[in-house]
């Protein structure tokens, strides 16, 4: 078994640096990806830890944009091309921060091998609210002097979009654990088909549903797992996760989740170690599965 941890990020790489750490495992590579427009150098020490590599391709990451997917894709092809046989991809954020040890994580992913983990809701039927990110046309990959108002004047006078091929809409987190074979099923489907790509890169936050809508209407379907083992809390509104701290911990400690984010290096440092002390020790000798607190 082997598994590529691939983690797109532009933020503080010393915190990059503490998740790789309390990460490493002889099964384990880590291939990171920064974004375009950030300055790569802070973060090279990086690669003076076990098995991390580079992202070579960088895309310029634009919020809500398309280019998000690009860099996926982009970071995809590239641990794909080495010809290492990856069981798993795992994607990340350079904001996400293990909660079991990599002892324990090596255990899931052995459990679960031909399984895909993707947290997706309904669009049409569970999520009405996620449509308007496909219906309307939103100009986020761009970045000119009148962007709102060519977006607000195509949405006036042009009819609501749909997916091309009648495609059922799924959508939730970008984030997930999906084998090489389904990360590249959704990679091909969508750069080699034009209709596919222009239509996902005028939608907003088109990375929290390019893989779920791709692969819910594949013909892998019936392999994914509706869950991608996140602690993430929404309870705040908008478009953002809460940024997690110390008082967190308690739900974070019984949720069973692999990961939590967002976390950042000075808000959340407490948090971070409460869970090295309490969770990763605890889960250093214990393999999947694992019962809840």
């Amino acid at each position: 078994m082997r598994i590529a941890h691939l983690i797109l990020t532009y933020t503080n790489p010393k915190q990059t640096e503490r998740m790789i750490k309390n990460m490493v495992h002889e099964d384990f590579d880590f291939y990171i990806h920064v974004d375009k427009k950030f300055d790569i150098n802070p973060h090279l020490f990086l690669k003076s830890l076990p098995n991390v590599y580079f992202i070579n391709n960088r895309v310029d990451v634009k919020w809500a944009g398309f280019d998000t997917v690009k860099a996926t894709f982009e970071s995809i092809k590239e641990i794909v091309a080495t010809g290492i046989k990856y069981d798993f991809i795992n994607l990340l954020s350079g904001q996400d921060y293990p909660l079991q040890s990599a002892n324990a994580m090596a255990g899931f992913f052995s459990e679960n091998m031909g399984k895909e983990f993707m947290s997706f809701r309904d669009y049409k039927n569970d999520w009405k609210e996620g449509l308007i990110r496909m219906e309307r046309y939103f100009l986020s990959n761009h970045n000119f002097k009148g962007k709102n108002t060519i977006e607000n004047a195509l949405n006036y006078i042009l009819p609501k979009r749909k997916l091309p091929y009648h495609m059922h809409p799924y959508g939730k987190s970008m984030f997930w654990m999906l084998s090489p074979e389904a990360a590249m099923y959704v990679v091909n489907k969508v750069e080699g088909d034009k209709k596919l790509s222009n239509f996902f890169s005028l939608c907003w936050g088109s990375d929290e549903f390019v893989f779920q809508t791709i692969l819910m209407n594949s013909p892998l379907k019936d392999r994914i797992v509706n869950d991608n083992y996140r602690y993430i809390d929404w309870s705040g509104g908008g478009p953002n996760p809460k940024v997690l701290d110390e008082h967190d911990f308690e739900p974070i400690e019984k949720s069973g989740m692999l990961f939590a984010r967002k976390l950042e290096m000075l808000k959340s440092a407490k948090l971070m170690n409460l869970i090295d002390t309490k969770l990763l020790i605890l889960y250093s000798t214990i393999t999947w599965p694992i019962s809840l607190i």
